[in-house]
């Protein structure tokens, strides 16, 4: 495990450990571990998630609107968009990602090439299973949402 590459995402049930994928999404990997390491996503909630498609985050807002203020070129690369898939949210312009994420329950091909994919869950996805669900009518929205306890960069952490 490269653990400068590696992701701790701690939810309500436990550990989600992310592989990220610098070759594929070299400023999006370097600007997730940059908003990690300032603590950004700790306490951030899942404001969007739709059972079967995905779980998103990331917006310090909790509404879907917000980000860290600093937009990415897009990175699109030839990973799918499968279970396990890290993938970044943005919105019409393909140049919006921030800090904004979402994590694949399920296979999604048809975002293929249309949203830059930067990690994949390595272990732990029973517990992104568990993240509470958003209402279906209501684009995912989630009432009392889960949150991220705490993201972590896997070469920081003591153990």
């Amino acid at each position: 495990m490269d653990k400068e590459n590696t992701l701790y995402l701690e939810l309500k049930d436990g550990r989600v450990v992310i592989e990220m994928l610098p070759a594929a999404a070299p400023k999006h990997v370097a600007r997730i571990k940059e908003l990690v390491r300032q603590g950004f996503y700790d306490g951030i909630v899942f404001h969007r998630v739709i059972d079967g498609f995905m779980a998103q985050t990331g917006d310090p807002t909790g509404t879907g609107m917000g980000g860290s203020g600093k937009k990415l070129p897009a990175e699109f690369n030839a990973f799918p968009h499968v279970r396990g898939t890290v993938s970044m949210a943005r919105a019409m312009d393909p140049n919006s990602a921030d800090s904004q994420f979402f994590i694949c329950f399920d296979d999604a091909r048809f975002l293929d090439r249309q949203y830059t994919v930067w990690g994949k869950v390595t272990s732990g996805m029973e517990f992104v299973d568990k993240i509470k669900k958003g209402d279906a009518r209501a684009n995912g929205t989630v009432v009392n949402p889960d949150r991220i306890i705490r993201m972590q960069v896997a070469a920081d952490v003591q153990e």
